[in-house]
């Protein structure tokens, strides 16, 4: 199992970063998908979900209204476009893996992380 995070980068308060993420190794189409992220000295948070078709999304308050999650399964490859970024949005983001069947979760539980792309907003 693969799963590479890009797209990250340094950006001003109110930019706009688009992250992806190629997987391989599992049949990502049938798998529900996580994108989470972790703050230096934080532990891990799960910021957006989404099914297997991408016909439902999920997102945590502190995002909801500024990212949206997509997917795109004939590329294996995840999405998170992030708007209005704030400085608290700096953190490593992750794609996860987390299960072939579409129930939302918004926990940390993975069996695969990707190593991640570093998001820095200053302010």
């Amino acid at each position: 199992v693969q799963l590479q995070a890009s797209g990250g980068g340094l950006v001003q308060a109110g930019g706009s970063l688009r992250l992806s993420c190629a997987a391989s190794g599992f049949t990502f189409s049938s798998y529900y998908m996580n994108w989470l992220r972790q703050r230096l000295g934080k532990g891990p948070e799960w910021v957006s979900g989404i099914y297997s078709d991408g016909s439902k999304t999920y997102y945590a308050e502190s995002v909801k209204g500024r990212f949206t999650i997509s997917r795109d399964n004939a590329k294996n490859t995840l999405y998170l476009q992030m708007n209005s970024l704030k400085s608290e949005d700096t953190a490593l983001y992750h794609c996860a893996k987390v299960w072939p069947r579409d129930e939302f979760y918004n926990g940390t539980y993975s069996d695969y992380w990707g190593q991640g792309t570093q998001v820095t907003v200053s302010s």
